[in-house]
């Protein structure tokens, strides 16, 4: 037994000893030895977010947690490695140089890795690969008439946004000069700075994520790129739009800037009253006076609609405030197909002034009012006026 005798040579009882003062592997990542690929890493990514340097600040047991995962699946995620592991413990996978127990930021560790990034920063390092800045979104109010609400229309606007410069061509640059790259960031637009085991990334200082500077601005645009113009546009109008609706017209916006979209123009609808008409909702409503003698003994009148006049019928007896639908001439739904109902409130006249015929033919009619209906009429006013007595 030349090994457990040989001068500077480890025993066994002293491997056995160094090894039982690692922590096992699999329960730092809380996982069984039979566990697959997909476990490992699902259990990886659930502790380092957990134990993120960034999300414990200034808590050094934390930060070691965060080590200890790191290091574990390093080893466990390489099937090579995970194999000596297995058969010799801690002794099987140290001296590998780089990170404590030998592991690195390669292979399967860098895609988890990456999906930890994403996890805990939110999808950033994608929002730094976009480029351009998006233009600003603009808002204009447009009144319409009643009519034009209901049944759609195609109106013309002019308003004042941000175009591409025509002198630059949106460059901000003076023709005849370039650009030069920015020095800080080396023409990329970002600086990385290194955080924790991360390396973080943020828009450059230098040159507000461009990667250039601008020596010789534009003189029209001051080197913005852009310029304002009045531009002119022929906006759609929806059949069936109310008051307060909104359109949005994509692109219409400001122009980006260094290449990015354009901003969407937001039309707010604004509504005129109507002579006649009154809205609620998918129906219209109006009034319509007729004369007291077509009330009483029935007739048709002509009513307005939306499309132009239509012939109702009075029926014999009709009272005031009386309301009769008109089924489908009312609004289009803005969601869905169909429209509304027109309903019509009946208002009676009372002639303020008579002929002596006229008073005659009235006096003649009252005397011969014995109707059931009249003594009703009687009868309630003698009630109420009894109880105004009281």
């Amino acid at each position: 037994m030349w090994l457990a005798h040989h001068p500077g040579t480890k025993t066994t009882r002293e491997t056995t000893d160094q090894m039982a003062a690692h922590i096992d592997y699999y329960e730092i990542l809380e996982v069984g030895r039979d566990s697959g690929p997909e476990e490992l890493k699902k259990a990886y990514r659930k502790l380092a977010i957990q134990y993120h340097p960034d999300r414990n600040p200034d808590n050094k047991e934390a930060e070691e947690k965060f080590k200890e995962l790191s290091e574990a699946y390093s080893i466990l995620s390489d099937q090579e490695k995970r194999s000596r592991y297995d058969q010799f413990g801690h002794a099987g996978v140290s001296g590998n140089g780089g990170f404590p127990g030998g592991f690195d930021f390669s292979g399967s560790f860098s895609d988890v890795f990456s999906d930890i990034f994403q996890d805990f920063f939110g999808g950033g390092r994608q929002a730094n690969q976009q480029k351009g800045y998006r233009g600003d979104d603009l808002r204009y109010r447009m009144a319409v008439t009643f009519e034009e609400a209901v049944f759609g229309a195609k109106k013309e606007i002019i308003y004042p946004r941000l175009t591409e410069c025509e002198k630059c061509l949106g460059d901000g640059v003076e023709p005849g000069h370039s650009p030069v790259v920015c020095t800080v960031c080396d023409g990329k637009g970002e600086v990385r700075y290194q955080q924790a085991f991360f390396t973080m990334s943020r828009t450059c200082p230098g040159c507000g994520g461009r990667g250039r500077i601008v020596e010789h601005p534009c003189t029209k645009c001051k080197g913005e790129g852009r310029e304002k113009k009045q531009c002119n546009l022929t906006v759609r109008i929806p059949p069936g739009v109310d008051e307060g609706n909104r359109l949005r017209i994509r692109g219409e916006g400001d122009g980006g800037l260094s290449g990015g979209g354009s901003g969407d123009l937001f039309v707010q609808i604004e509504v005129q009253e109507h002579p006649f008409f009154h809205r609620e909702n998918e129906d219209i409503i109006c009034e319509v006076p007729i004369r007291m003698e077509v009330a009483a003994v029935g007739g048709a009148v002509e009513i307005p609609t939306l499309e132009g006049p239509t012939e109702l019928k009075i029926p014999a007896g009709t009272q005031p405030g009386q309301v009769f639908s008109l089924r489908g001439k009312g609004v289009p739904r803005l969601q869905g197909s169909g429209r509304g109902d027109q309903y019509v409130r009946i208002n009676v006249e009372v002639p303020s002034k008579i002929t002596k015929k006229q008073k005659q033919l009235l006096e003649e009619f009252t005397s011969e009012s014995k109707s059931s209906a009249y003594k009703a009429v009687s009868k309630f006013s003698k009630k109420f006026l009894k109880y105004w007595e009281e």
